[in-house]
């Protein structure tokens, strides 16, 4: 069963008098603990898919289905409700408050959603740990390299048990070293905790991680790549890399 779907999902934007269609037509699932890289060029549609995915944006035509319940025929607030409980969001730019420590930056979720932070101390410590800064709990993102600050982001994105986390250009802002650090935690969430991931990239080795690459060009999806490693392997960089060149993304 799909985690989250989207059927014959269009999104057109007015730019003046010019309308602009950023997907046409896209079919997406994604199951229960897949990882699935999202690849194509700037103007693809990468980013507009993964906001509509997310319940950011709404489409023009068609339906996102997110953990069961068609976003469409939300109100505002049930759709905000289903964002807050049912997605993690991990940025390029971490987008920490600076002003709270590592541990309040992943417990923030809880705090939005209600919840009783003093209950879930155990979850946010184990969380910590799990991305490796169990002794940094109390530092600062100013007191935390790029790398250590995603991570305290990928911690963040899991701590309300989320059905799927988004991940946009994860990697984009970190050293070869970091990147590769935060590309097997989220290898290790899917592996060990059957968390489901979707991953905007333009890295061929960042999206060699994934079960499955899917390639956009101009709005549509025009072929997917199922990965056989799954950790970063010469062999799957060189796949991705072969259909990027054939198809001339």
């Amino acid at each position: 069963m799909s985690v989250l779907e989207a059927k014959m999902v269009t999104k057109q934007y007015q730019m003046g008098e010019v309308t602009v269609q950023a997907l046409a037509e896209v079919d997406f699932a994604v199951a229960k603990g897949d990882f699935v890289a999202v690849m194509g060029p700037s103007g693809s549609g990468k980013s507009t898919l993964l906001h509509l995915l997310g319940g950011l944006d709404e489409p023009t035509s068609g339906e996102i289905t997110l953990a069961g319940r068609p976003i469409s025929r939300l109100s505002d607030d049930e759709v905000t409700i289903v964002r807050r409980r049912k997605v993690g969001f991990i940025f390029q730019f971490f987008n920490l408050v600076p002003t709270l420590s590592a541990a309040e930056n992943v417990a923030l979720p809880l705090l939005i959603d209600g919840r009783n932070i003093k209950e879930e101390q155990q979850k946010i410590i184990n969380l910590l740990e799990m991305v490796g800064l169990g002794e940094r709990a109390d530092h600062k993102p100013d007191q935390l390299s790029g790398g250590q600050q995603q991570r305290v982001a990928i911690a963040r994105a899991f701590v309300n048990d989320p059905e799927i986390v988004l991940a946009d250009e994860p990697t984009g802002n970190l050293d070869s070293k970091s990147g590769t650090a935060v590309l097997n935690l989220l290898r290790q969430f899917c592996r060990e905790l059957q968390q489901t991931i979707v991953m905007v990239t333009h890295d061929p080795r960042a999206a060699s991680f994934a079960n499955k690459v899917v390639f956009l060009k101009d709005g549509n999806i025009i072929q997917e790549l199922p990965i056989a490693h799954n950790d970063g392997h010469e062999e799957d960089i060189r796949a991705i890399m072969r259909v990027m060149r054939e198809l001339e993304l």
